[in-house]
């Protein structure tokens, strides 16, 4: 065994140790040490400096209570989370998740993935995560806002501008957002519009940041097919999920020619041989807050499913897994192969397990990792950040060109550094090097912090 693979293992080990339990963050620190062998074996200088151990560690874990009172007058007590992992490119930057999945082992896992699909963009920003096991489906606006009041007002103790700027995640759109900044400005005494991304046009939103994560991966599946001489135009596309990464990840395939058969949501999946009609999605999800199963009401020729696992059995040439983490397992992948998908591109963080992504790359599927693949949502909330300071407002075509750049070029820099360390095609190593390079350079010239 070389000498940098005992010391992957060994920071693994630690990462265990110290963070029992914690079993996604486990995969996640796993997924990327695992690809990061051949860097440590052609620089011995990281090993030497001790860069890993430290980027394991988060600079700082926020863990709070977040009080609030319910339509029916009953004290409710959620928890709130806030990692702040790694700030060696620029502030802090990651989404706030509510759902009640929501744990310390999630959130880590969402910032350590973070800093490294920051750093891939390009830009001058950090790897953040925070949220709450809240569960903002069934409440009414006003549980939602006390909630949201509740929680910034113990948030705000830790974000700033040029500190740490958190935006949207699962549970957290427009309407939170919007709660979450006018308890901000309140509290602050001031307007900083650059403290939160993903805000209304009215108050320093960015044109593109609804569509931009959905919209970055397809782009990023675009370059890869083209890369590797096949084409959207024609196929067949299966989309999991139906929130806001999964609608305009269908929206922009549809646009570039693709049919997308079928999309789910938490309680099962629709299949609709016509493709998904997204006027028919849209108003379900993003106007009526509806379940997906009345999709069928209004479109007699799909079906729904009960439970979600199903959707990954249905024939098609490209996945999109843009629901949450571990949606597809070994078992799942087999059946993709078996069915002849030909690419698999992570909409959602973590979507696929370690198995499933080493049965698609042993079957030579084009596969693109969430933190190249999903990139575009902080890619546009950096570019939203950047309009703030500004004081600007870019058009809606200016921020989608600059979007489909960034996404361009995460493509090739991770097809380089694959090829360059050994491992040419495998987007999965190449992404991980790719990003833990620039991270690692910065650590390396801001001493022992």
């Amino acid at each position: 065994m070389s000498i940098a693979r005992e010391y992957v293992d060994e920071v693994y080990k630690t990462v265990r140790a110290r963070n029992r339990g914690e079993y996604e963050f486990h995969q996640a620190v796993k997924e990327i040490l695992d690809s990061l062998v051949p860097v440590f074996e052609k620089h011995p200088k990281y090993r030497e400096a001790g860069i890993l151990e430290r980027m394991v560690e988060p600079e700082r874990v926020i863990s709070f209570r977040v009080p609030w009172v319910d339509d029916h007058g009953k004290t409710i007590v959620n928890r709130g989370f806030r990692v702040q992992f790694n700030s060696a490119i620029g502030p802090y930057k990651g989404g706030l998740r509510f759902h009640p999945t929501v744990n310390a082992s999630i959130i880590k896992f969402l910032g350590f993935e973070q800093t490294f699909k920051n750093s891939l963009t390009g830009q001058a920003i950090g790897g953040g995560k925070g949220g709450s096991d809240f569960d903002p489906k069934g409440k009414s606006d006003g549980e939602v806002m006390r909630f949201t009041q509740s929680f910034m007002t113990e948030l705000c103790k830790y974000i700033g501008p040029d500190e740490d700027v958190p935006a949207g995640d699962i549970g957290v759109g427009a309407r939170e957002i919007g709660f979450m900044f006018g308890q901000y400005k309140r509290i602050r005494g001031g307007f900083e519009a650059g403290v939160l991304t993903g805000k209304g046009l009215l108050y320093g939103g960015s044109l593109t940041r609804t569509e931009a994560t959905g919209y970055g991966a397809v782009y990023f599946l675009n370059e890869m097919l083209k890369y590797n001489g096949l084409f959207m135009e024609g196929s067949t596309v299966v989309v999991s999920g139906s929130g806001n990464v999964s609608i305009y990840a269908i929206e922009k395939a549809a646009q570039l020619g693709a049919k997308v058969v079928a999309c789910s949501d938490s309680n099962g999946y629709v299949y609709d041989p016509e493709g998904i009609n997204l006027s028919t999605l849209k108003r379900l999800k993003e106007v009526d807050r509806a379940r997906l199963s009345e999709y069928v009401n209004t479109h007699p020729n799909a079906t729904y499913t009960e439970g979600c696992n199903g959707i990954w059995n249905i024939p098609c040439d490209i996945v999109l897994p843009c629901a949450t983490q571990n949606e597809i397992d070994e078992e799942s992948a087999r059946t993709l192969v078996a069915n002849g998908v030909k690419a698999v591109v992570e909409g959602a963080n973590m979507p696929s397990t370690y198995e499933a992504i080493e049965v698609f790359l042993e079957h030579k599927v084009l596969f693109g990792p969430a933190k190249a693949a999903n990139a575009g949502g902080v890619a546009v909330s950096a570019l939203e950040m950047s309009q703030n300071s500004m004081r600007q407002s870019w058009t809606f075509e200016e921020v989608d060109a600059k979007l489909h750049d960034i996404m361009t070029n995460i493509y090739h820099n991770s097809v380089r550094a694959a090829a360059e360390y050994g491992h040419e095609g495998n987007l999965v190593v190449g992404a991980n090097i790719a990003g833990f390079l620039k991270v690692a350079d910065s650590m390396m010239a801001q001493g022992i912090v």
